[in-house]
């Protein structure tokens, strides 16, 4: 029992406030931060809808990850922008037979900020940020390309709210 009592105080013990110094029980978001705004991202790409379903995801992703809610613009301690610069297909191999992609990479570039609407101060702002996924186009599994796009916007907007945590 000692020996127990002993394990769980020098866990606790070497848990540290300031992440800097070890490691922390602290959140991994700021907690001067609690509302971010998301209005809809632009599109300079021919991709239609990509914006809507960025958008989306991001708005879910924030909610279910983050300790932030999402409000409107007006009620926003911050603001979430961006534009999508980019959408690539880039065929990865090809059947020998048919001739036609066996497996396509679709790569999804963006633009974003993350605005402090207090202070006017970017909090974090990446440029040519980008995910991919594969896709199979081709027979038996035929995925349409609303299936490669789903996967790199799901990523894409995974990253982008891990950009979202705090600056140790």
């Amino acid at each position: 029992m000692r020996f127990v009592l002993l394990f769980i105080f020098t866990l606790l013990y070497s848990c540290a406030s300031d992440p800097t110094k070890g490691y922390s029980t602290s959140s991994l978001y700021s907690p001067q931060i609690r509302t971010v705004a998301v209005p809809m991202f632009e599109n300079n790409t021919t991709s239609r809808q990509m914006e809507m379903m960025l958008t989306d995801a991001l708005i879910k992703k924030i909610q279910s990850r983050t300790p932030y809610r999402v409000v409107d613009e007006m009620n926003a301690d911050t603001l979430l922008t961006g534009t999508i610069t980019d959408v690539e297909l880039q065929p990865l191999n090809r059947s020998s037979v048919t001739g036609f992609d066996n497996e396509v990479l679709l790569k999804v570039t963006v633009n974003f900020d993350w605005m402090n609407l207090g202070t006017g101060t970017r909090i974090v702002g990446k440029r040519n940020f980008t995910a991919d996924a594969i896709f199979v186009p081709s027979r038996p599994s035929s995925e349409p390309i609303e299936m490669g796009q789903f996967a790199a916007i799901e990523q894409l907007s995974s990253d982008i709210v891990d950009q979202m945590q705090a600056a140790w």
